[in-house]
Protein backbone atom coordinates (compact mmCIF):
# COMPACT_ATOMS: atom_id res chain seq x y z
CA UNK A 1 0.00 0.00 0.00
CA UNK A 2 1.27 3.49 -0.87
CA UNK A 3 2.84 5.53 1.92
CA UNK A 4 0.37 8.25 0.92
CA UNK A 5 -2.45 6.18 2.39
CA UNK A 6 -3.99 7.52 5.59
CA UNK A 7 -3.55 4.12 7.18
CA UNK A 8 -1.02 1.46 6.12
CA UNK A 9 -2.00 -2.16 6.67
CA UNK A 10 0.78 -4.71 6.19
CA UNK A 11 1.88 -8.16 7.23
CA UNK A 12 5.35 -8.91 8.53
CA UNK A 13 5.81 -12.59 9.23
CA UNK A 14 3.11 -13.52 11.72
CA UNK A 15 2.45 -9.88 12.55
CA UNK A 16 -0.38 -7.69 11.28
CA UNK A 17 0.87 -4.09 11.44
CA UNK A 18 -1.34 -0.99 11.35
CA UNK A 19 0.30 2.40 10.87
CA UNK A 20 -1.82 5.52 11.23
CA UNK A 21 -0.23 7.63 8.52
CA UNK A 22 -1.18 11.30 8.83
CA UNK A 23 1.80 12.66 10.80
CA UNK A 24 1.18 16.21 9.59
CA UNK A 25 -2.25 16.03 11.28
CA UNK A 26 -0.97 14.12 14.34
CA UNK A 27 -2.53 10.98 12.83
CA UNK A 28 -6.06 12.24 13.51
CA UNK A 29 -8.53 9.42 13.01
CA UNK A 30 -10.84 9.96 10.03
CA UNK A 31 -13.88 7.91 9.06
CA UNK A 32 -12.01 6.54 6.03
CA UNK A 33 -9.23 5.27 8.31
CA UNK A 34 -11.72 3.51 10.58
CA UNK A 35 -13.44 1.91 7.59
CA UNK A 36 -10.12 0.75 6.13
CA UNK A 37 -8.99 -0.84 9.39
CA UNK A 38 -12.17 -2.66 10.38
CA UNK A 39 -12.31 -5.36 7.67
CA UNK A 40 -8.57 -6.01 7.97
CA UNK A 41 -8.90 -6.53 11.72
CA UNK A 42 -11.57 -9.16 11.10
CA UNK A 43 -9.51 -10.79 8.35
CA UNK A 44 -6.43 -11.02 10.58
CA UNK A 45 -8.53 -12.40 13.44
CA UNK A 46 -9.58 -15.28 11.17
CA UNK A 47 -6.14 -15.82 9.57
CA UNK A 48 -4.12 -18.57 11.34
CA UNK A 49 -0.92 -17.13 9.83
CA UNK A 50 -1.37 -13.91 11.81
CA UNK A 51 -0.77 -14.34 15.54
CA UNK A 52 -0.54 -10.72 16.71
CA UNK A 53 -1.65 -7.23 15.68
CA UNK A 54 0.31 -4.04 16.40
CA UNK A 55 -0.92 -0.49 15.87
CA UNK A 56 1.41 2.51 15.74
CA UNK A 57 1.44 6.11 14.53
CA UNK A 58 3.69 7.55 11.83
CA UNK A 59 6.22 10.18 12.85
CA UNK A 60 7.61 10.99 16.27
CA UNK A 61 4.97 13.44 17.54
CA UNK A 62 1.77 11.46 17.89
CA UNK A 63 0.27 8.01 18.05
CA UNK A 64 -3.12 9.60 17.31
CA UNK A 65 -4.25 12.96 18.65
CA UNK A 66 -7.95 12.13 18.37
CA UNK A 67 -10.79 11.96 15.90
CA UNK A 68 -10.85 14.28 12.90
CA UNK A 69 -12.96 16.93 14.62
CA UNK A 70 -12.48 19.45 11.82
CA UNK A 71 -14.28 16.99 9.55
CA UNK A 72 -17.07 16.75 12.13
CA UNK A 73 -17.29 20.53 12.19
CA UNK A 74 -17.38 20.88 8.41
CA UNK A 75 -20.24 18.38 8.20
CA UNK A 76 -22.37 19.85 10.97
CA UNK A 77 -26.08 19.82 10.20
CA UNK A 78 -25.82 16.47 8.40
CA UNK A 79 -26.06 12.86 9.57
CA UNK A 80 -22.27 12.49 9.44
CA UNK A 81 -21.97 12.42 13.23
CA UNK A 82 -24.15 9.33 13.53
CA UNK A 83 -22.18 7.62 10.73
CA UNK A 84 -18.81 8.47 12.24
CA UNK A 85 -19.63 7.50 15.81
CA UNK A 86 -21.31 4.26 14.72
CA UNK A 87 -18.17 3.21 12.83
CA UNK A 88 -15.72 4.40 15.49
CA UNK A 89 -17.53 2.79 18.41
CA UNK A 90 -18.06 -0.44 16.46
CA UNK A 91 -14.29 -0.57 16.01
CA UNK A 92 -13.77 0.01 19.74
CA UNK A 93 -15.94 -3.06 20.37
CA UNK A 94 -13.94 -5.06 17.81
CA UNK A 95 -10.68 -4.19 19.56
CA UNK A 96 -12.07 -4.83 23.04
CA UNK A 97 -13.16 -8.34 21.98
CA UNK A 98 -10.17 -9.09 19.76
CA UNK A 99 -9.25 -12.79 19.92
CA UNK A 100 -5.50 -12.29 19.46
CA UNK A 101 -2.89 -10.07 21.12
CA UNK A 102 -3.48 -6.47 20.05
CA UNK A 103 -0.56 -4.25 20.99
CA UNK A 104 -0.80 -0.46 20.89
CA UNK A 105 2.43 1.52 20.72
CA UNK A 106 1.21 4.72 22.38
CA UNK A 107 4.24 6.78 21.38
CA UNK A 108 3.56 10.53 21.34
CA UNK A 109 0.20 12.25 21.74
CA UNK A 110 -2.70 9.91 22.54
CA UNK A 111 -6.10 11.57 22.81
CA UNK A 112 -9.75 10.97 21.93
CA UNK A 113 -10.08 8.58 19.01
CA UNK A 114 -6.45 7.58 19.47
CA UNK A 115 -7.37 6.28 22.90
CA UNK A 116 -10.16 4.24 21.35
CA UNK A 117 -7.84 2.34 19.00
CA UNK A 118 -5.24 1.70 21.70
CA UNK A 119 -6.49 1.35 25.25
CA UNK A 120 -8.87 -1.54 24.58
CA UNK A 121 -6.07 -3.77 23.30
CA UNK A 122 -4.35 -6.51 25.28
CA UNK A 123 -1.05 -4.64 25.67
CA UNK A 124 -0.72 -0.83 25.95
CA UNK A 125 2.87 0.35 25.51
CA UNK A 126 3.90 3.84 26.66
CA UNK A 127 7.16 5.67 25.95
CA UNK A 128 8.99 8.79 27.11
CA UNK A 129 7.06 10.69 24.42
CA UNK A 130 3.60 9.55 25.50
CA UNK A 131 1.17 12.37 26.27
CA UNK A 132 -2.23 10.91 27.14
CA UNK A 133 -5.37 12.93 27.80
CA UNK A 134 -9.13 12.88 27.53
CA UNK A 135 -9.76 16.60 26.78
CA UNK A 136 -13.31 16.26 25.45
CA UNK A 137 -15.10 18.44 28.01
CA UNK A 138 -13.02 21.33 26.68
CA UNK A 139 -14.59 21.06 23.23
CA UNK A 140 -18.17 20.50 24.33
CA UNK A 141 -18.02 16.72 24.04
CA UNK A 142 -17.54 14.07 26.76
CA UNK A 143 -14.95 11.34 27.44
CA UNK A 144 -16.05 8.74 24.92
CA UNK A 145 -14.47 5.86 22.90
CA UNK A 146 -15.06 3.51 25.84
CA UNK A 147 -14.03 5.88 28.63
CA UNK A 148 -17.22 4.83 30.43
CA UNK A 149 -15.54 1.46 30.82
CA UNK A 150 -11.90 2.29 31.57
CA UNK A 151 -12.04 5.55 33.54
CA UNK A 152 -14.15 4.14 36.42
CA UNK A 153 -11.61 1.31 36.62
CA UNK A 154 -8.74 3.68 37.38
CA UNK A 155 -7.64 3.76 41.04
CA UNK A 156 -9.85 5.75 43.38
CA UNK A 157 -11.29 8.88 41.77
CA UNK A 158 -8.54 9.29 39.19
CA UNK A 159 -10.94 8.41 36.37
CA UNK A 160 -13.35 11.20 37.29
CA UNK A 161 -10.42 13.60 37.64
CA UNK A 162 -9.11 12.69 34.19
CA UNK A 163 -12.54 12.84 32.60
CA UNK A 164 -13.50 16.27 33.92
CA UNK A 165 -10.15 18.06 33.73
CA UNK A 166 -8.44 16.52 30.69
CA UNK A 167 -5.23 16.21 32.74
CA UNK A 168 -2.29 15.28 30.50
CA UNK A 169 -0.38 12.22 31.62
CA UNK A 170 3.12 11.13 30.80
CA UNK A 171 4.25 7.49 30.80
CA UNK A 172 4.64 6.98 34.55
CA UNK A 173 1.22 8.53 35.20
CA UNK A 174 -0.32 6.20 32.60
CA UNK A 175 1.14 3.19 34.37
CA UNK A 176 -0.03 4.45 37.76
CA UNK A 177 -3.56 5.02 36.46
CA UNK A 178 -3.74 1.63 34.73
CA UNK A 179 -3.96 3.32 31.33
CA UNK A 180 -0.71 1.76 30.14
CA UNK A 181 0.78 -1.67 30.82
CA UNK A 182 4.48 -1.42 30.04
CA UNK A 183 7.11 1.23 29.34
CA UNK A 184 9.44 0.89 26.36
CA UNK A 185 11.83 3.66 25.27
CA UNK A 186 10.86 4.89 21.81
CA UNK A 187 14.26 3.91 20.42
CA UNK A 188 13.39 0.26 21.20
CA UNK A 189 10.05 0.14 19.38
CA UNK A 190 11.38 -0.85 15.96
CA UNK A 191 13.42 -3.62 17.55
CA UNK A 192 10.35 -4.88 19.38
CA UNK A 193 8.28 -4.91 16.17
CA UNK A 194 11.04 -6.80 14.37
CA UNK A 195 11.35 -9.37 17.14
CA UNK A 196 7.61 -9.85 17.21
CA UNK A 197 7.43 -10.33 13.44
CA UNK A 198 10.27 -12.87 13.51
CA UNK A 199 8.93 -14.86 16.44
CA UNK A 200 7.39 -18.19 15.53
CA UNK A 201 4.52 -19.98 17.24
CA UNK A 202 4.84 -20.22 21.00
CA UNK A 203 5.52 -23.82 21.99
CA UNK A 204 5.67 -22.97 25.69
CA UNK A 205 2.40 -21.14 26.08
CA UNK A 206 -0.07 -18.86 24.33
CA UNK A 207 0.61 -16.00 21.95
CA UNK A 208 -0.12 -13.71 24.90
CA UNK A 209 2.72 -15.37 26.83
CA UNK A 210 5.06 -14.83 23.90
CA UNK A 211 4.15 -11.16 23.69
CA UNK A 212 4.70 -10.71 27.43
CA UNK A 213 8.17 -12.25 27.22
CA UNK A 214 9.16 -10.13 24.23
CA UNK A 215 7.90 -6.94 25.86
CA UNK A 216 10.06 -7.67 28.89
CA UNK A 217 13.16 -7.74 26.65
CA UNK A 218 12.65 -4.11 25.58
CA UNK A 219 11.38 -2.37 28.73
CA UNK A 220 13.00 0.55 30.53
CA UNK A 221 12.48 2.84 33.52
CA UNK A 222 9.58 5.31 33.13
CA UNK A 223 10.63 7.45 36.10
CA UNK A 224 8.27 8.75 38.78
CA UNK A 225 4.62 9.59 38.29
CA UNK A 226 3.02 12.88 39.36
CA UNK A 227 -0.50 11.66 40.06
CA UNK A 228 0.29 9.86 43.29
CA UNK A 229 1.45 13.10 44.91
CA UNK A 230 -2.13 14.40 44.70
CA UNK A 231 -3.94 11.10 45.09
CA UNK A 232 -5.47 11.92 48.48
CA UNK A 233 -6.74 15.30 47.27
CA UNK A 234 -8.11 13.75 44.08
CA UNK A 235 -9.98 11.06 45.98
CA UNK A 236 -11.27 13.54 48.54
CA UNK A 237 -12.55 16.11 46.04
CA UNK A 238 -13.68 14.00 43.10
CA UNK A 239 -15.71 11.56 45.22
CA UNK A 240 -18.33 14.30 45.53
CA UNK A 241 -21.95 13.83 44.48
CA UNK A 242 -21.95 16.55 41.79
CA UNK A 243 -19.66 18.79 39.78
CA UNK A 244 -20.70 21.72 41.96
CA UNK A 245 -19.71 19.82 45.07
CA UNK A 246 -16.35 18.90 43.50
CA UNK A 247 -15.70 22.61 43.05
CA UNK A 248 -16.76 23.29 46.63
CA UNK A 249 -14.38 20.64 47.92
CA UNK A 250 -11.54 22.01 45.78
CA UNK A 251 -12.18 25.46 47.27
CA UNK A 252 -12.03 23.98 50.76
CA UNK A 253 -8.62 22.40 50.03
CA UNK A 254 -7.11 25.89 49.78
CA UNK A 255 -4.02 24.70 47.90
CA UNK A 256 -2.33 25.78 44.68
CA UNK A 257 -3.15 22.42 43.11
CA UNK A 258 -6.82 22.72 44.04
CA UNK A 259 -7.10 26.30 42.78
CA UNK A 260 -5.43 25.36 39.50
CA UNK A 261 -7.71 22.32 39.11
CA UNK A 262 -10.83 24.38 39.80
CA UNK A 263 -9.70 26.92 37.22
CA UNK A 264 -9.25 24.20 34.62
CA UNK A 265 -12.73 22.81 35.29
CA UNK A 266 -14.16 26.32 35.09
CA UNK A 267 -13.07 26.63 31.47
CA UNK A 268 -14.88 23.49 30.29
CA UNK A 269 -18.36 23.23 28.82
CA UNK A 270 -20.82 23.27 31.76
CA UNK A 271 -23.11 20.88 29.92
CA UNK A 272 -20.26 18.52 29.10
CA UNK A 273 -19.11 18.52 32.72
CA UNK A 274 -22.52 17.52 34.03
CA UNK A 275 -23.06 14.94 31.30
CA UNK A 276 -19.61 13.43 31.85
CA UNK A 277 -20.15 13.32 35.61
CA UNK A 278 -23.39 11.37 35.23
CA UNK A 279 -21.83 9.14 32.57
CA UNK A 280 -18.91 8.14 34.79
CA UNK A 281 -20.99 7.72 37.93
CA UNK A 282 -23.59 5.54 36.22
CA UNK A 283 -21.19 3.48 34.09
CA UNK A 284 -20.07 1.00 36.78
CA UNK A 285 -23.60 -0.44 36.81
CA UNK A 286 -23.19 -1.47 33.17
CA UNK A 287 -22.15 -5.10 32.95
CA UNK A 288 -20.86 -5.21 29.37
CA UNK A 289 -18.53 -3.04 27.34
CA UNK A 290 -21.11 -3.04 24.56
CA UNK A 291 -23.65 -1.45 26.91
CA UNK A 292 -21.17 1.31 27.72
CA UNK A 293 -20.66 1.98 24.03
CA UNK A 294 -24.41 2.20 23.44
CA UNK A 295 -24.69 4.78 26.22
CA UNK A 296 -21.84 6.74 24.68
CA UNK A 297 -23.42 6.60 21.24
CA UNK A 298 -26.59 8.16 22.64
CA UNK A 299 -24.58 10.94 24.28
CA UNK A 300 -22.48 11.55 21.17
CA UNK A 301 -25.56 11.70 18.96
CA UNK A 302 -27.08 14.35 21.20
CA UNK A 303 -23.81 16.32 21.31
CA UNK A 304 -23.68 16.39 17.52
CA UNK A 305 -27.18 17.87 17.46
CA UNK A 306 -26.32 20.48 20.07
CA UNK A 307 -24.41 23.74 20.40
CA UNK A 308 -21.35 23.27 22.58
CA UNK A 309 -19.51 20.67 20.47
CA UNK A 310 -19.27 22.91 17.44
CA UNK A 311 -18.60 26.00 19.54
CA UNK A 312 -15.77 24.16 21.27
CA UNK A 313 -14.26 22.98 17.98
CA UNK A 314 -14.57 26.52 16.61
CA UNK A 315 -12.75 28.02 19.58
CA UNK A 316 -9.99 25.39 19.75
CA UNK A 317 -9.43 24.30 16.14
CA UNK A 318 -11.09 26.66 13.67
CA UNK A 319 -10.67 30.22 14.97
CA UNK A 320 -8.28 29.17 17.75
CA UNK A 321 -9.35 32.09 19.93
CA UNK A 322 -9.69 29.92 23.02
CA UNK A 323 -12.87 31.68 24.10
CA UNK A 324 -15.84 29.37 23.57
CA UNK A 325 -19.29 30.78 24.27
CA UNK A 326 -20.93 27.86 26.05
CA UNK A 327 -24.71 27.60 26.08
CA UNK A 328 -25.86 27.37 28.82
CA UNK A 329 -22.94 29.46 30.11
CA UNK A 330 -22.59 28.06 33.63
CA UNK A 331 -23.28 24.98 35.74
CA UNK A 332 -26.26 26.51 37.50
CA UNK A 333 -28.01 26.95 34.15
CA UNK A 334 -27.70 23.26 33.22
CA UNK A 335 -30.65 21.40 34.69
CA UNK A 336 -30.97 17.70 35.40
CA UNK A 337 -33.62 17.60 32.67
CA UNK A 338 -31.05 19.02 30.26
CA UNK A 339 -28.66 16.22 31.19
CA UNK A 340 -31.41 13.60 30.87
CA UNK A 341 -31.68 14.38 27.14
CA UNK A 342 -28.22 12.94 26.54
CA UNK A 343 -29.11 9.50 27.82
CA UNK A 344 -32.34 8.72 25.96
CA UNK A 345 -32.28 6.23 23.05
CA UNK A 346 -31.23 7.71 19.72
CA UNK A 347 -32.97 7.19 16.39
CA UNK A 348 -31.68 4.11 14.55
CA UNK A 349 -29.04 3.48 17.19
CA UNK A 350 -26.60 0.62 16.50
CA UNK A 351 -26.60 -2.79 18.10
CA UNK A 352 -23.07 -3.29 19.41
CA UNK A 353 -23.76 -6.89 20.33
Amino acid sequence: MSDKSEVILEERGSLGLITLNKPQALNALSLSMVLAMEPKLHAWAADPAISTVVIQGAGDRAFCAGGDIRDLYDKRGTDFGATYYRAEYTQNVTIFNYPKPYIALMDGVVMGGGVGVSIHGSNRVVTERTLFAMPETGIGLFPDIGASWFLPRCPGEIGMYLGLTGYRMRAADCLYAGIGDVYIPSENLDGFIGALADAGPDSDGTDYDRVTRLLADFTGDPGHDKLSAHREEIDRCFAAASVDEILDRLAAEDSDWARETAGIIGGKSPTSLKVAFRQLRSAPALKRFEDAMLMEYRIADRCYRGHDLFEGIRAVVIDKDGTPNWAPPDLASVSEADVDEYFVPADNEPDFG
